[in-house]
């Protein structure tokens, strides 16, 4: 389904499952994302297990010397990675480090950095503590900097798209923290229902425990789709 919005978060514990589960939904959904718990567990080498099946988001947040995040995502596009996320604060230099990296890794496929801005978890209070800014300031300031790199996309919350759109307007949105209307939030703060992402100008949404906590995967997609209303 090419007109799907839907990133599906294989945060499952075994690479098994996390194949059998991207074989079930190949085809109907805009891709895969392979997390922190799969590249920690299994390995960068799920990336090109899951490429099989559909392009796949390597959500590495790579926050390094420059140096270090351009080799980290030269492996990631090797493997057969369609994005990689690197965290916009560790600045211009790195950002362009590592679309350099995967841009070499995928040789000539095509292929994009998304800058990680404020993660979903932290909170207006844990924001203004941590860095002084609210999480809408930080966004604007990150988002800036990864046009200015001129990296793919970012990636923020539901709550700052209006943000992104308005100070880096060419960038691609890709948003975390969906919750379909009645789920729980679990970890997640700044979230929001598929239908205000959208609404508010996500461009592609990562969903991952209304679908993979479903009985049935393919029908909660199938679900959400109807909620979006794609065909």
């Amino acid at each position: 389904m090419v007109n799907s919005p839907l990133l599906i978060a294989l945060d499952l514990r075994r690479g098994e499952e996390a194949i059998r589960l991207a074989r079930a939904l190949a085809g109907r959904v805009a891709g895969f994302k392979v997390g922190l718990g799969l590249l920690y567990g299994p390995g960068p080498g799920l990336v090109g297990a899951v490429a099989r099946l559909g392009p796949v988001f390597a959500d590495a947040k790579l926050h390094d010397i420059p140096s270090q995040v351009q080799a980290a995502a030269r492996r990631l596009g090797e493997y057969g990675a369609r994005w990689v996320t690197a965290h916009a604060s560790g600045g211009v230099d790195m950002l362009q480090a590592a679309a350099a990296g995967l841009s070499t890794g995928a040789g000539g496929r095509e292929c994009g950095v998304l800058a990680v801005t404020v993660l979903t978890s932290i909170d207006e209070a844990a924001s203004s503590a941590l860095f002084g800014r609210t999480p809408g300031e930080l966004t604007s300031r990150l988002a800036r900097r990864a046009a200015e790199a001129g990296v793919e996309g970012v990636v923020c919350s539901p709550k700052e798209l209006g943000v992104v759109a308005e100070v880096a307007p060419g960038l691609v949105r890709v948003t975390p923290g969906i919750r379909p209307a009645g789920m729980e939030s679990h970890d997640q703060r700044r979230t929001a229902t598929p239908e205000e992402a959208l609404a508010r100008g996500a461009d592609l949404l990562v969903v991952g425990r209304a679908v993979t906590g479903a009985p049935d995967p393919v029908e909660a997609v199938a679900r959400l789709h109807e909620a979006l209303g794609v065909l």
